[in-house]
C-alpha cells in the first residue's frame, strides 16, 4: 500500500494547499507564474493519481479485509452515488439551483462518493482511498464556506433540471456499464 499512500499524499496534498496552505501556495505562484504553478501542480496530481490508481490496483490483489461485508450497503450505496453524480453534474450545467444554494458540488460530489464508497467496502485499501478522499473533502469544503460565495448566474428551472437528468444519466452509464468496464465490479451485481 505504499504506492497508493504515496499517491494519495501527492494527490491529495496539492489539491490541499488553497485550503491549508494559502501562502505557500501564493508564494509558489509569484515565483512560477499562474502557468508555471498550473503546470506543477497539474504533474503533482497526474503522478499522483497514476500512483493511486496503480497502488490500489496492487492492494486489490491482497485485499486485507477489515469487517465482514454489511448486508443492504451497495444498494445504499447505489443511491448515495446518485445523489453524487447529481451533485458532479452540477458542477457543469449552467444556472442551476443546485449549484446557486449548495455552491461547491464538486466538493459535496467527492464527499458522497467516499462515503458511499466507505460504507460498501471493507478492505484497508478501501478505507485508506476512500477515507482519505473523504477527510480531504471535509477539509476543502470547510476551507471554501469561509472564502467568499462565488459569483454564479441566476438559476433557472431549465438549468436544474438538465442537471437531475445529467447526474441521472452518468449514474446510469456507471452503475450499469462503466464501473464494471474500468473497475471490473458491477456494482448492482449483474
Amino acid at each position: 500500500m505504499t504506492w497508493l499512500s504515496l499517491g494519495l499524499a501527492l494527490f491529495l496534498g496539492i489539491h490541499l494547499t488553497q485550503a491549508l496552505a494559502p501562502r505557500w501556495r501564493q508564494a509558489r505562484i509569484a515565483t512560477l507564474g499562474p502557468l508555471g504553478w498550473k503546470a506543477f501542480y497539474s504533474v503533482v496530481a497526474l503522478i499522483g493519481l497514476v500512483l493511486i490508481v496503480w497502488g490500489y490496483s496492487l492492494a486489490r490483489q491482497q485485499p486485507a479485509v477489515l469487517w465482514p461485508a454489511l448486508r443492504g450497503m451497495n444498494h445504499a450505496a447505489a443511491t448515495l452515488m446518485l445523489v453524487a453524480m447529481v451533485l458532479m453534474a452540477a458542477v457543469y450545467v449552467p444556472r442551476n439551483h443546485i449549484k446557486a444554494r449548495l455552491q461547491h458540488p464538486m466538493t459535496l460530489s467527492v464527499k458522497v462518493w467516499a462515503f458511499a464508497h466507505l460504507i460498501a467496502n471493507n478492505t484497508a485499501a478501501d478505507l485508506m482511498l476512500f477515507g482519505s478522499f473523504l477527510v480531504w473533502s471535509i477539509l476543502v469544503f470547510r476551507a471554501a464556506r469561509r472564502r467568499p460565495a462565488p459569483a454564479v448566474a441566476a438559476p433557472t428551472a431549465a438549468g436544474t433540471v438538465a442537471t437531475v437528468v445529467l447526474g441521472v444519466a452518468l449514474w446510469a452509464a456507471f452503475a450499469f456499464w462503466l464501473h464494471a468496464a474500468w473497475l471490473g465490479i458491477a456494482p448492482l451485481g449483474r
